[in-house]
Protein backbone atom coordinates (compact mmCIF):
# COMPACT_ATOMS: atom_id res chain seq x y z
CA UNK A 1 0.00 0.00 0.00
CA UNK A 2 2.62 2.74 1.09
CA UNK A 3 6.08 2.76 -1.07
CA UNK A 4 8.26 4.17 1.86
CA UNK A 5 12.03 4.32 0.88
CA UNK A 6 13.85 6.39 4.09
CA UNK A 7 16.98 8.71 2.67
CA UNK A 8 20.63 7.98 3.61
CA UNK A 9 21.78 10.08 6.43
CA UNK A 10 24.26 11.80 4.24
CA UNK A 11 21.23 12.65 2.28
CA UNK A 12 19.29 14.72 4.94
CA UNK A 13 19.00 15.54 7.91
CA UNK A 14 15.44 14.79 8.50
CA UNK A 15 15.25 12.68 11.53
CA UNK A 16 13.65 8.88 11.13
CA UNK A 17 9.70 9.79 12.63
CA UNK A 18 9.68 13.11 10.45
CA UNK A 19 10.36 11.59 6.63
CA UNK A 20 7.91 8.59 7.49
CA UNK A 21 5.60 11.16 8.60
CA UNK A 22 5.97 13.52 5.47
CA UNK A 23 5.96 10.36 3.72
CA UNK A 24 2.61 8.09 4.80
CA UNK A 25 0.77 11.99 4.95
CA UNK A 26 1.91 12.94 0.99
CA UNK A 27 0.31 9.56 0.29
CA UNK A 28 -2.59 9.85 2.11
CA UNK A 29 -3.41 13.60 0.59
CA UNK A 30 -2.95 12.22 -2.79
CA UNK A 31 -5.75 9.66 -2.90
CA UNK A 32 -5.58 6.67 -0.75
CA UNK A 33 -8.94 6.01 -0.06
CA UNK A 34 -10.49 6.66 3.00
CA UNK A 35 -10.52 3.94 5.64
CA UNK A 36 -7.51 1.72 4.17
CA UNK A 37 -5.94 -0.13 6.75
CA UNK A 38 -2.25 0.98 7.62
CA UNK A 39 0.30 -1.26 8.26
CA UNK A 40 1.25 -2.41 11.66
CA UNK A 41 4.07 -0.91 13.89
CA UNK A 42 5.64 -4.29 13.64
CA UNK A 43 5.28 -5.42 9.78
CA UNK A 44 6.48 -1.76 9.18
CA UNK A 45 9.55 -2.10 11.43
CA UNK A 46 10.25 -5.12 9.42
CA UNK A 47 10.08 -3.93 5.97
CA UNK A 48 12.30 -0.94 6.61
CA UNK A 49 14.50 -2.27 9.32
CA UNK A 50 14.73 0.03 11.60
CA UNK A 51 13.63 0.61 15.69
CA UNK A 52 9.70 1.00 16.14
CA UNK A 53 10.17 4.57 18.41
CA UNK A 54 10.00 6.82 15.01
CA UNK A 55 7.58 4.89 13.09
CA UNK A 56 5.04 4.68 16.83
CA UNK A 57 6.25 8.67 16.71
CA UNK A 58 5.02 9.25 12.86
CA UNK A 59 1.77 7.57 13.37
CA UNK A 60 1.25 9.85 16.90
CA UNK A 61 1.84 13.00 14.48
CA UNK A 62 -0.51 11.68 11.60
CA UNK A 63 -2.73 10.42 14.36
CA UNK A 64 -3.00 14.07 16.40
CA UNK A 65 -3.27 15.73 12.97
CA UNK A 66 -6.47 13.77 11.61
CA UNK A 67 -5.18 11.37 8.84
CA UNK A 68 -5.23 8.43 10.46
CA UNK A 69 -8.09 7.16 13.02
CA UNK A 70 -7.54 4.44 15.62
CA UNK A 71 -9.85 1.70 16.11
CA UNK A 72 -9.38 -0.16 19.21
CA UNK A 73 -7.85 -3.85 18.72
CA UNK A 74 -7.81 -3.42 15.16
CA UNK A 75 -5.49 -0.85 14.01
CA UNK A 76 -4.78 2.52 12.64
CA UNK A 77 -7.25 3.24 9.39
CA UNK A 78 -6.33 6.52 6.85
CA UNK A 79 -8.16 9.32 6.81
CA UNK A 80 -7.91 11.25 3.59
CA UNK A 81 -8.97 14.87 4.47
CA UNK A 82 -10.13 15.34 0.91
CA UNK A 83 -12.34 13.21 0.24
CA UNK A 84 -14.44 14.31 3.78
CA UNK A 85 -13.42 18.18 3.94
CA UNK A 86 -14.82 20.84 1.48
CA UNK A 87 -12.24 23.42 0.28
CA UNK A 88 -13.25 25.94 3.04
CA UNK A 89 -11.74 29.09 3.08
CA UNK A 90 -11.48 31.60 5.53
CA UNK A 91 -10.60 35.04 4.46
CA UNK A 92 -9.04 34.04 1.26
CA UNK A 93 -7.28 31.24 3.11
CA UNK A 94 -7.21 27.84 3.44
CA UNK A 95 -9.32 27.65 6.85
CA UNK A 96 -7.18 25.60 9.40
CA UNK A 97 -8.45 22.02 10.64
CA UNK A 98 -8.27 21.67 14.08
CA UNK A 99 -5.44 20.25 14.46
CA UNK A 100 -4.66 18.99 18.14
CA UNK A 101 -8.68 18.13 18.56
CA UNK A 102 -9.30 16.15 15.37
CA UNK A 103 -12.64 17.52 15.28
CA UNK A 104 -14.62 16.01 12.13
CA UNK A 105 -15.98 18.63 10.08
CA UNK A 106 -19.35 18.41 9.06
CA UNK A 107 -20.16 18.22 5.31
CA UNK A 108 -21.40 21.42 3.63
CA UNK A 109 -22.49 22.64 -0.41
CA UNK A 110 -21.35 25.84 1.29
CA UNK A 111 -17.68 25.88 0.13
CA UNK A 112 -16.28 29.67 1.22
CA UNK A 113 -17.08 30.44 5.01
CA UNK A 114 -17.37 33.78 6.03
CA UNK A 115 -16.98 33.60 9.42
CA UNK A 116 -15.73 30.29 11.43
CA UNK A 117 -16.16 30.23 15.21
CA UNK A 118 -12.79 28.00 15.38
CA UNK A 119 -12.01 26.87 18.83
CA UNK A 120 -8.40 26.10 17.81
CA UNK A 121 -7.02 29.51 15.91
CA UNK A 122 -5.18 31.97 17.97
CA UNK A 123 -5.56 36.13 17.11
CA UNK A 124 -2.67 36.69 14.41
CA UNK A 125 -2.75 40.39 14.74
CA UNK A 126 -1.09 39.84 18.48
CA UNK A 127 1.32 37.99 17.41
CA UNK A 128 4.71 39.37 18.45
CA UNK A 129 6.31 39.14 14.53
CA UNK A 130 9.47 41.47 15.52
CA UNK A 131 10.46 40.35 18.60
CA UNK A 132 10.61 37.23 17.93
CA UNK A 133 12.08 37.57 14.45
CA UNK A 134 15.42 38.90 16.88
CA UNK A 135 15.05 36.15 19.33
CA UNK A 136 15.46 33.46 16.08
CA UNK A 137 18.56 35.99 14.82
CA UNK A 138 19.93 35.96 18.16
CA UNK A 139 19.65 32.18 18.33
CA UNK A 140 21.46 31.33 15.10
CA UNK A 141 23.89 34.42 15.55
CA UNK A 142 24.81 33.82 19.15
CA UNK A 143 24.95 30.28 20.20
CA UNK A 144 27.88 29.89 17.53
CA UNK A 145 28.59 25.80 16.74
CA UNK A 146 25.78 24.84 19.22
CA UNK A 147 22.79 24.89 16.65
CA UNK A 148 24.86 22.06 14.45
CA UNK A 149 24.52 19.62 17.08
CA UNK A 150 21.72 17.72 18.77
CA UNK A 151 20.25 18.97 21.75
CA UNK A 152 19.49 17.87 24.82
CA UNK A 153 16.87 15.10 23.95
CA UNK A 154 14.69 16.18 26.73
CA UNK A 155 14.72 20.14 25.77
CA UNK A 156 17.21 22.92 25.98
CA UNK A 157 18.04 23.15 29.69
CA UNK A 158 18.03 26.84 29.80
CA UNK A 159 14.54 26.65 28.47
CA UNK A 160 13.41 24.09 30.73
CA UNK A 161 14.89 26.44 33.92
CA UNK A 162 12.86 29.68 32.74
CA UNK A 163 10.05 27.68 32.06
CA UNK A 164 9.51 26.27 35.51
CA UNK A 165 10.09 29.54 36.98
CA UNK A 166 7.05 30.75 34.89
CA UNK A 167 4.75 28.05 35.54
CA UNK A 168 5.48 28.25 39.67
CA UNK A 169 4.52 32.08 39.16
CA UNK A 170 1.68 31.71 36.79
CA UNK A 171 0.02 28.39 37.81
CA UNK A 172 2.14 27.38 40.84
CA UNK A 173 3.26 24.39 39.61
CA UNK A 174 6.45 23.11 41.71
CA UNK A 175 8.96 21.26 39.20
CA UNK A 176 12.75 21.43 38.63
CA UNK A 177 13.68 22.16 35.28
CA UNK A 178 14.99 18.09 35.34
CA UNK A 179 11.35 17.02 35.73
CA UNK A 180 10.66 18.75 32.08
CA UNK A 181 10.08 17.41 28.94
CA UNK A 182 10.06 20.08 25.99
CA UNK A 183 7.96 18.40 23.48
CA UNK A 184 6.42 18.40 20.10
CA UNK A 185 2.49 18.68 20.25
CA UNK A 186 0.46 16.64 23.00
CA UNK A 187 0.10 13.35 20.75
CA UNK A 188 4.39 12.92 21.31
CA UNK A 189 3.50 13.71 25.07
CA UNK A 190 1.03 10.90 25.79
CA UNK A 191 3.32 8.68 23.34
CA UNK A 192 6.20 9.29 26.07
CA UNK A 193 3.73 8.86 28.77
CA UNK A 194 2.57 5.47 27.90
CA UNK A 195 5.89 4.26 28.58
CA UNK A 196 5.97 6.09 32.02
CA UNK A 197 2.94 4.91 32.85
CA UNK A 198 3.84 0.93 33.55
CA UNK A 199 1.76 -1.61 35.43
CA UNK A 200 -1.59 0.84 34.19
CA UNK A 201 -4.39 -0.82 32.49
CA UNK A 202 -7.43 1.34 33.12
CA UNK A 203 -7.49 5.13 32.35
CA UNK A 204 -10.45 7.17 33.09
CA UNK A 205 -11.47 9.70 30.53
CA UNK A 206 -13.93 13.28 30.64
CA UNK A 207 -16.84 12.39 29.17
CA UNK A 208 -17.33 14.44 26.93
CA UNK A 209 -13.50 14.30 26.19
CA UNK A 210 -10.44 15.39 23.85
CA UNK A 211 -10.42 12.76 21.23
CA UNK A 212 -6.88 12.68 19.97
CA UNK A 213 -5.70 11.62 23.26
CA UNK A 214 -8.28 9.40 24.01
CA UNK A 215 -7.86 7.18 20.41
CA UNK A 216 -4.06 7.10 21.07
CA UNK A 217 -4.84 5.66 25.21
CA UNK A 218 -6.93 3.21 23.00
CA UNK A 219 -3.97 2.35 20.74
CA UNK A 220 -1.71 2.10 23.18
CA UNK A 221 -3.63 -0.93 24.46
CA UNK A 222 -5.05 0.57 27.72
CA UNK A 223 -8.96 -0.10 28.76
CA UNK A 224 -10.32 3.10 28.61
CA UNK A 225 -13.59 4.52 31.17
CA UNK A 226 -15.83 7.09 30.46
CA UNK A 227 -16.59 9.11 33.38
CA UNK A 228 -19.47 11.78 32.63
CA UNK A 229 -18.50 15.48 33.43
CA UNK A 230 -21.08 17.51 35.27
CA UNK A 231 -21.52 21.23 36.44
CA UNK A 232 -18.12 20.50 38.48
CA UNK A 233 -15.84 18.85 36.27
CA UNK A 234 -16.21 15.04 36.01
CA UNK A 235 -18.09 12.82 37.92
CA UNK A 236 -15.84 11.79 41.34
CA UNK A 237 -18.54 9.63 42.39
CA UNK A 238 -18.09 7.60 39.51
CA UNK A 239 -14.43 8.07 39.64
CA UNK A 240 -14.16 6.46 43.04
CA UNK A 241 -16.68 3.46 42.02
CA UNK A 242 -14.69 2.98 38.77
CA UNK A 243 -11.37 0.52 38.65
CA UNK A 244 -9.39 3.60 37.19
CA UNK A 245 -5.86 3.68 38.07
CA UNK A 246 -4.87 6.68 36.40
CA UNK A 247 -7.53 9.51 35.16
CA UNK A 248 -6.95 12.47 32.18
CA UNK A 249 -8.65 15.83 32.74
CA UNK A 250 -9.09 19.31 31.90
CA UNK A 251 -9.80 20.66 35.10
CA UNK A 252 -9.12 24.71 34.18
CA UNK A 253 -11.64 24.73 31.49
CA UNK A 254 -12.88 21.36 30.57
CA UNK A 255 -12.65 20.36 26.73
CA UNK A 256 -15.42 20.58 25.23
CA UNK A 257 -17.83 21.71 28.37
CA UNK A 258 -15.64 24.40 29.95
CA UNK A 259 -16.60 23.01 33.35
CA UNK A 260 -14.24 24.27 36.04
CA UNK A 261 -13.38 21.95 38.92
CA UNK A 262 -13.44 23.34 42.02
CA UNK A 263 -11.07 23.54 44.70
CA UNK A 264 -12.40 21.89 47.37
CA UNK A 265 -13.27 18.88 44.10
CA UNK A 266 -9.63 19.15 43.23
CA UNK A 267 -8.16 18.08 46.79
CA UNK A 268 -10.77 15.45 46.69
CA UNK A 269 -9.45 14.14 43.30
CA UNK A 270 -6.07 14.18 44.97
CA UNK A 271 -7.28 12.02 47.95
CA UNK A 272 -8.57 9.44 45.42
CA UNK A 273 -5.28 9.14 43.61
CA UNK A 274 -3.14 9.11 46.99
CA UNK A 275 -5.41 6.59 47.76
CA UNK A 276 -5.30 4.38 44.52
CA UNK A 277 -1.67 5.33 44.22
CA UNK A 278 -3.55 6.45 40.88
CA UNK A 279 -2.01 9.23 38.76
CA UNK A 280 -3.99 12.09 37.20
CA UNK A 281 -3.34 13.26 33.72
CA UNK A 282 -3.33 17.58 33.92
CA UNK A 283 -4.03 19.34 30.75
CA UNK A 284 -3.70 23.01 31.14
CA UNK A 285 -4.21 23.58 27.70
CA UNK A 286 -5.44 27.23 27.99
CA UNK A 287 -4.72 27.90 31.74
CA UNK A 288 -3.47 31.39 31.02
CA UNK A 289 -7.01 32.54 30.46
CA UNK A 290 -9.52 33.18 32.63
CA UNK A 291 -11.83 35.62 32.67
CA UNK A 292 -14.28 35.71 35.97
CA UNK A 293 -13.33 35.18 39.70
CA UNK A 294 -9.65 34.38 40.79
CA UNK A 295 -7.42 31.93 39.40
CA UNK A 296 -7.78 28.51 40.80
CA UNK A 297 -4.54 26.71 41.31
CA UNK A 298 -3.23 23.80 39.35
CA UNK A 299 -4.12 20.27 40.39
CA UNK A 300 -0.35 19.62 40.68
CA UNK A 301 0.26 22.65 42.72
CA UNK A 302 -1.53 21.02 45.10
CA UNK A 303 -0.06 17.86 44.78
CA UNK A 304 2.34 16.89 47.67
CA UNK A 305 2.24 13.17 47.16
CA UNK A 306 3.76 13.20 43.32
CA UNK A 307 0.39 11.77 41.95
CA UNK A 308 -0.15 14.86 39.24
CA UNK A 309 1.47 14.95 35.39
CA UNK A 310 1.17 18.08 34.28
CA UNK A 311 0.95 19.27 30.61
CA UNK A 312 0.80 22.63 28.96
CA UNK A 313 1.72 24.17 25.52
CA UNK A 314 2.57 27.22 23.72
CA UNK A 315 -0.10 26.47 21.00
CA UNK A 316 -3.25 28.91 22.61
CA UNK A 317 -1.04 31.40 23.96
CA UNK A 318 1.44 31.99 20.99
CA UNK A 319 1.03 29.69 18.19
CA UNK A 320 0.39 26.44 17.21
CA UNK A 321 2.79 26.85 14.30
CA UNK A 322 6.18 26.07 16.62
CA UNK A 323 4.25 22.52 17.71
CA UNK A 324 6.44 22.54 21.27
CA UNK A 325 4.45 22.06 24.37
CA UNK A 326 5.79 20.89 27.98
CA UNK A 327 5.16 18.26 30.17
CA UNK A 328 5.97 18.17 34.09
CA UNK A 329 6.77 14.52 35.48
CA UNK A 330 6.72 13.36 38.98
CA UNK A 331 10.00 13.31 41.01
CA UNK A 332 9.81 9.42 41.44
CA UNK A 333 9.37 9.26 37.80
CA UNK A 334 12.52 10.73 37.11
CA UNK A 335 14.64 7.26 37.13
CA UNK A 336 12.35 5.60 34.09
CA UNK A 337 12.58 8.61 32.37
CA UNK A 338 16.18 8.61 32.38
CA UNK A 339 15.88 5.41 30.86
CA UNK A 340 13.93 6.66 28.01
CA UNK A 341 16.28 9.02 26.95
CA UNK A 342 16.59 7.49 23.84
CA UNK A 343 13.24 7.36 22.92
CA UNK A 344 12.75 11.57 23.60
CA UNK A 345 13.26 13.83 20.30
CA UNK A 346 12.44 17.48 21.70
CA UNK A 347 11.15 19.64 18.59
CA UNK A 348 13.84 22.39 16.95
CA UNK A 349 16.66 23.30 18.92
CA UNK A 350 16.58 26.87 17.06
CA UNK A 351 13.26 27.38 18.13
CA UNK A 352 13.87 26.51 21.63
CA UNK A 353 16.71 28.48 22.08
CA UNK A 354 14.80 31.16 21.07
CA UNK A 355 11.83 30.91 23.03
CA UNK A 356 14.32 30.53 26.08
CA UNK A 357 15.41 34.38 25.15
CA UNK A 358 11.45 35.28 24.54
CA UNK A 359 10.70 34.35 27.91
CA UNK A 360 13.83 35.91 29.68
CA UNK A 361 14.00 39.05 28.29
CA UNK A 362 10.52 39.24 29.35
CA UNK A 363 8.66 39.43 25.87
CA UNK A 364 6.74 35.86 27.09
CA UNK A 365 4.77 38.16 30.09
CA UNK A 366 4.39 41.34 27.61
CA UNK A 367 2.75 38.87 25.31
CA UNK A 368 0.53 37.22 27.64
CA UNK A 369 -1.02 40.36 29.18
CA UNK A 370 -1.68 41.64 25.22
CA UNK A 371 -3.28 38.08 24.94
CA UNK A 372 -5.60 37.71 27.50
CA UNK A 373 -6.66 41.69 27.35
CA UNK A 374 -6.94 41.07 23.37
CA UNK A 375 -9.21 37.40 24.50
CA UNK A 376 -11.02 39.12 27.44
CA UNK A 377 -12.26 41.60 25.37
CA UNK A 378 -13.28 39.83 22.20
CA UNK A 379 -14.69 36.90 25.22
CA UNK A 380 -17.10 39.79 26.64
CA UNK A 381 -18.19 41.05 23.31
CA UNK A 382 -19.15 37.96 22.22
CA UNK A 383 -21.30 37.22 25.44
CA UNK A 384 -22.92 40.32 24.74
CA UNK A 385 -24.14 39.99 21.22
CA UNK A 386 -25.42 36.80 21.91
CA UNK A 387 -27.32 37.89 24.55
CA UNK A 388 -28.87 40.84 22.45
CA UNK A 389 -29.90 38.60 19.84
CA UNK A 390 -30.74 35.34 21.20
CA UNK A 391 -32.00 36.30 24.65
CA UNK A 392 -33.22 33.48 26.64
CA UNK A 393 -33.70 31.33 23.54
CA UNK A 394 -29.88 30.28 24.62
CA UNK A 395 -27.79 29.58 27.57
CA UNK A 396 -24.49 29.90 27.58
CA UNK A 397 -22.15 28.00 29.57
CA UNK A 398 -18.38 26.97 29.86
CA UNK A 399 -17.73 30.81 29.71
CA UNK A 400 -15.61 31.50 33.25
CA UNK A 401 -12.14 30.82 31.11
CA UNK A 402 -10.39 29.87 27.83
CA UNK A 403 -11.00 30.20 24.48
CA UNK A 404 -14.40 29.19 23.34
CA UNK A 405 -17.72 28.67 24.73
CA UNK A 406 -21.08 26.41 25.37
CA UNK A 407 -24.08 27.19 23.69
CA UNK A 408 -27.61 25.30 24.42
CA UNK A 409 -29.84 26.00 22.18
CA UNK A 410 -33.41 25.93 23.67
CA UNK A 411 -34.98 24.33 20.38
CA UNK A 412 -36.67 20.90 20.13
CA UNK A 413 -37.23 21.34 16.83
CA UNK A 414 -33.55 20.95 15.32
CA UNK A 415 -30.52 19.03 16.23
CA UNK A 416 -27.03 20.29 16.50
CA UNK A 417 -26.63 18.56 12.97
CA UNK A 418 -29.56 21.00 11.97
CA UNK A 419 -28.19 24.07 13.67
CA UNK A 420 -24.81 23.45 11.96
CA UNK A 421 -26.18 22.88 8.05
CA UNK A 422 -27.99 26.13 8.82
CA UNK A 423 -25.40 27.73 9.96
CA UNK A 424 -23.39 27.23 7.38
CA UNK A 425 -25.67 27.95 4.99
CA UNK A 426 -25.36 31.65 6.03
CA UNK A 427 -21.64 30.97 5.54
CA UNK A 428 -21.18 30.63 9.27
CA UNK A 429 -19.52 27.60 10.63
CA UNK A 430 -19.52 26.51 14.27
CA UNK A 431 -18.76 22.99 15.88
CA UNK A 432 -21.33 19.99 17.65
CA UNK A 433 -17.76 18.07 19.47
CA UNK A 434 -20.29 15.17 18.78
CA UNK A 435 -17.15 12.82 18.20
CA UNK A 436 -15.84 13.94 21.59
CA UNK A 437 -18.00 11.48 23.07
CA UNK A 438 -17.29 8.03 23.48
CA UNK A 439 -21.22 6.96 23.65
CA UNK A 440 -23.87 8.90 21.88
CA UNK A 441 -24.00 12.28 24.13
CA UNK A 442 -27.67 12.67 26.36
CA UNK A 443 -30.93 13.74 25.09
CA UNK A 444 -31.78 16.74 25.24
CA UNK A 445 -31.35 20.89 23.83
CA UNK A 446 -28.74 20.77 20.84
CA UNK A 447 -25.02 22.16 22.23
CA UNK A 448 -23.18 24.09 20.08
CA UNK A 449 -19.39 25.34 20.40
CA UNK A 450 -17.88 28.64 19.41
CA UNK A 451 -14.50 29.72 19.29
CA UNK A 452 -13.65 33.33 19.52
CA UNK A 453 -10.01 33.92 19.14
CA UNK A 454 -9.34 34.33 15.61
CA UNK A 455 -12.07 36.55 14.81
CA UNK A 456 -11.95 40.26 15.31
CA UNK A 457 -14.81 41.89 17.38
CA UNK A 458 -16.12 43.35 13.66
CA UNK A 459 -16.53 39.39 12.52
CA UNK A 460 -17.47 38.10 16.04
CA UNK A 461 -20.66 40.86 15.44
CA UNK A 462 -20.96 39.63 11.58
CA UNK A 463 -21.29 35.65 13.05
CA UNK A 464 -23.71 36.38 15.40
CA UNK A 465 -26.16 38.13 13.00
CA UNK A 466 -26.03 35.85 10.87
CA UNK A 467 -26.75 33.13 12.84
CA UNK A 468 -29.68 34.93 13.90
CA UNK A 469 -30.95 35.13 10.73
CA UNK A 470 -30.09 31.09 10.08
CA UNK A 471 -31.45 29.81 12.86
CA UNK A 472 -34.68 32.09 12.85
CA UNK A 473 -37.01 28.76 12.16
CA UNK A 474 -35.78 27.78 15.71
CA UNK A 475 -38.16 29.92 17.24
CA UNK A 476 -41.89 28.25 17.63
CA UNK A 477 -44.36 29.49 14.74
Amino acid sequence: MFDILLADSDETDQPLYMQLYTQIRKHIRSGVKNGTRMPSVRSLQMQLNISKTPIETAYQMLLAEGYVRSKPRSGMYTVNPHDTIPSLLHNGNANPILKDQQHDVQNSEVQDYLIDFNPAVVDEETFPNRAWRKMIVEALEDKGKSIYQYGDPQGEYPLRSVLADYLRSSRGVNCTPEQLIIGSGLSYSIGILTKLLTGIQYVAMEEPGFAPVREQLSHHGYDLIPISVQEKGLSLEQLEQSKAQAVYVTPSHQFPTGSIIPYAEREYLLEWANTRNAYIIEDDYDGEFRYYGKPIPSLQSLDHKGRVIYIGTFSKAFTPAIRMNYMVVPIEMMDKLLKLQHLLSSPSRVEQLAMHSFIEQGHWYRHIRKMRNTYRKKHHRLIQLLHTHFADEIVITGHSAGLHIQLTVRTERQTSQDLLKLAAAKGVRVYDFQQMWMGKSPPGYPVIYLGFSGLSEAELERGVLLLREAWACMKEE
